[in-house]
This record gives C-alpha cells, sequence and structure tokens, in this order.
C-alpha cells in the first residue's frame, strides 16, 4: 500500500513540473510576441531585429548640435557625430550640399564592430565649408554588401573659411653645399603669412624620410601673420650630419585654428654634404733654419716649417692663399699678402709665444693652388683638398724683429677652418722652441 502512495505522489509531482515548464514557455512566447507587436508599431526594424538576437549593421547615429558655427569662438565650433557598428564594415560619412554635391568628412574607412564618435569642425579636404544647409550621411557598407544609412540636417552659420596663404614662398638657392666651406651652405626658405596659424616645413627625401627645419628667430613669432624665415644649414654647424645627397621636395604646411590648411612645395638638391674633416698628420711639424739645419735663427734670418695635412673626411675641403712655399716677414702677415680670412676656408697657420696681434698671423693654402681642385661657383673660382688628399704645405718668415723680447721663443702650427672652428688637435701643433740669435 505504501508503494501505491508513493508512486502516485511521484506522478503527481511529475505533471506539476510538466504544467509549471509549458506555462513559463507560454509566457516567453507571450512576451516575445508583444515585443514584437510593440517594434511593429514603432516600426524600428534594428530593435527588431536586436529583438531577435541579431545586431544591426549600423545603429544609434547621432549628430549634436545641429548647428555650427566654425570660427573658433569656443562656441558651437564642432558638431560629435556618434554612432554604432555591429559589424565589421567600411564607413563613409559626408555632407550634401543643397545642389546635391557631396564632400566626404570619411570615405569608406574600415571599422570594427564597436562605438565611435568623431567631431566635425566643417572643414572637409583641408577647407572650410561655407555657411549653408546641408545633409548628413552615415553610411555602412558591410561584408556581404549590406548597405545600411542614416541622415539628419546640419546648419553651418559664421564659418572662417579664410585660407592660411603662404604668400611669395621661396628656396634659395636651389643646390645646397652643407660641408662649411663658406659657399652654399644654407638654404634660406621664406614666406609671407596672412593670418594666424599653425606652419611646419621640411624637406622630403626619395625615400619619404622627412627632414624637418626649424624657424629662425626673428620679431615675428612662429605662427603670427608677417615675414618668415628659415636658415637650414642641413644640421651640420651643430656636429651632425645633413640629409643624404640628392634631390628633396620641400613642403611647407599651414593650418589655421579652425582647420582650413594650405600646402607649397618646391625643390631642392643636396651635393657634398657632410661634416668636414682634416688634420696634420700625426701632429708633427718640422721647424728649421733652411741654411744650417737646426732651430737657431738669427735676427734678419729664416725660419721653415714642413707639414702635411690629410682631409680624412668625406666631403672636399675648400682652402685659399697664399700658396704653399710663400715667403712671409715677420712684420707682415695674411692680410698684408691679399689673402684675407674667408669664411669656410682651410688654412695652415703658424702663430709664435707672445704675438700681440691675431692668432695664427703667417698662414698658407692647404698646398699649391693649381695642384688642387678648381670649381666655379657664382662666377668665381674656388680650390678644393678632395676626401682622402694629402697635401704638403711649405713656407718661411724672415725674423726682422724679436718676438717677445726673447732670446728662446716657442713656435706652432696650427689648421684653421676660418670663423667656424680650430678643432682642439689642430690647435697648439707640435710646439718648438726656436733660439732667435741677435
Amino acid at each position: 500500500m505504501r508503494r501505491g502512495m508513493a508512486t502516485h505522489l511521484t506522478d503527481a509531482l511529475n505533471a506539476l513540473i510538466i504544467r509549471m515548464i509549458n506555462l513559463s514557455f507560454l509566457r516567453m512566447r507571450v512576451i516575445r510576441l508583444t515585443h514584437l507587436l510593440a517594434v511593429l508599431a514603432l516600426g524600428s526594424l534594428p530593435l527588431f531585429l536586436i529583438a531577435c538576437g541579431q545586431t544591426p549593421l549600423l545603429y544609434d547615429v547621432a549628430v549634436h548640435p545641429a548647428t555650427i558655427t566654425p570660427n573658433a569662438d569656443g562656441m558651437d565650433d564642432v558638431a560629435r557625430i556618434a554612432y554604432k557598428l555591429g559589424h565589421s564594415a567600411n564607413l563613409s560619412i559626408y555632407l550634401v550640399d543643397q545642389a546635391g554635391a557631396k564632400h566626404y568628412f570619411r570615405q569608406e574607412r574600415r571599422r570594427s564592430p564597436g562605438a565611435y564618435q568623431v567631431d566635425f569642425s566643417g572643414v572637409v579636404g583641408g577647407r572650410m565649408l561655407p555657411d549653408g544647409r546641408y545633409t548628413w550621411v552615415v553610411e555602412a557598407v558591410g561584408d556581404d554588401g549590406t548597405v545600411q544609412q542614416a541622415q539628419g540636417e546640419l546648419l553651418i552659420r559664421d564659418a572662417d573659411t579664410l585660407l592660411p596663404e603662404l604668400q611669395g614662398f621661396s628656396v634659395y638657392p636651389k643646390v645646397f653645399t652643407p660641408n662649411q666651406d663658406g659657399k652654399h651652405d644654407r638654404v634660406t626658405i621664406n614666406y609671407y603669412l596672412n593670418k594666424p596659424a599653425d606652419v611646419s616645413v621640411y624637406f622630403i627625401g626619395a625615400d619619404g624620410t622627412k627632414y624637418p627645419i626649424a624657424e629662425k628667430e626673428r620679431d615675428v613669432k612662429p605662427g603670427e601673420p608677417g615675414l618668415h624665415m628659415y636658415d637650414y644649414d642641413g644640421g651640420v654647424d651643430l656636429g651632425a650630419d645633413p640629409p643624404p645627397d640628392g634631390n628633396y621636395i620641400v613642403r611647407a604646411e599651414a593650418v589655421d585654428r579652425v582647420g582650413n590648411r594650405t600646402v607649397v612645395t618646391d625643390t631642392v638638391t643636396i651635393q657634398d654634404g657632410g661634416r668636414p674633416r682634416a688634420d696634420i698628420v700625426q701632429a708633427r711639424v718640422d721647424f728649421y733654419n733652411p741654411e744650417t739645419g737646426d732651430k737657431v735663427v738669427p735676427l734678419g734670418g729664416t725660419l721653415a716649417f714642413t707639414l702635411t695635412v690629410e682631409n680624412f673626411g668625406q666631403v672636399p675641403i675648400r682652402t685659399t692663399g697664399p700658396d704653399s712655399g710663400t715667403h712671409y716677414r715677420s712684420d707682415e702677415n695674411f692680410n698684408t699678402k691679399g689673402f684675407y680670412q674667408s669664411p669656410g676656408a682651410w688654412r695652415v697657420g703658424i702663430d709664435y709665444e707672445g704675438n700681440p696681434g691675431y692668432p695664427y698671423p703667417y698662414r698658407w693654402a692647404l698646398g699649391h693652388l693649381d695642384q688642387l681642385e678648381a670649381r666655379e661657383i657664382d662666377g668665381q673660382t674656388f680650390y678644393y683638398l678632395l676626401p682622402g688628399q694629402r697635401a704638403v704645405i711649405t713656407g718661411s718668415i724672415q725674423i726682422v724683429d724679436v718676438p717677445a723680447k726673447k732670446d728662446v721663443i716657442y713656435f706652432w702650427a696650427g689648421l684653421i677652418h676660418e670663423e667656424v672652428a680650430i678643432e682642439p688637435f689642430n690647435h697648439y701643433v707640435d710646439p718648438q722652441q726656436i733660439a732667435i740669435g741677435f
């Protein structure tokens, strides 16, 4: 009897569970049907897709505010465009003007599923759209070819449509040789800016590498309206290697506060670029009395020298006279010989203890000029010691007065890069005592 009662209770419990399951299933069906009817009543297909477990391609699109005044006054300068993607798609955002022309802000940009937002300032392709009413369109094209769009109206008022202009943009010289020889070592870039804007100027190499150029400091500050100048040495004056030799595009880009953009370009060629390097070989100088071969020179006698200079750099170095072998009197100097200081030129110099005047008053070219490479630059002839070449320099000085009022004084040599530098290893080279007899 107990077994029968247990069986009866089990059957009753199973029936109750089945009834509850059926009731729950029916309730879910009613909820889904109610949701479907609501969706159909509202006419919202994306919500219907979500209710059925399918995410739409494009949804929740909004543009705010509906009116913008893009003039950089800080009030309603941009409209925020927000949207969501349920699947990967190619996305475009564009505005259609009243003539029906499309102005693409974004065109076929690949996007993954997710939420996005971007600010639109009224600028398309670097130019501000003119005042007017536009239809904005956000369009998504799915991988299966499905196209979904959302659109609305945007009003643009009081827009700053004046483009920044780089008036009179110029680059000089067209062939630029950044090697500190004093001839076309620098390139000058000028322009007149008509309105406040951020301006960037740079070289672009054949491989796409950009070399930014800093503006020269003047009373007109960067970005202000007015005349702007750039003075570029390729970095050589700071001890850096310049860009490689070759042809370059010189690009200047100006962007104002609202996003209007102007680009101008020119070209320039870099030749023989690099840091000049030379030294006195083995830092050795041979001083001697040419009549006796020793280091004793009577008053009125002659002190001679011999040394060797090597160009161990990668670029030619320019030199100027007087020729190797030139004879000086001790009361002369390179100026009295008619060979004045020449910025960028290299010369050997001799100096002495107690010199009251200009350092290295006795100077010589790096060899005989007729044995060096001659180059015509701007209608003048200049002379160069080429990379890897050596030159033997000789010269002499007649001692016509007593330097430093001493009978034994030091003489030494130097390798001078005029109005650039004297490297430490090229200064005060091999000082030697010379006895002056009187």
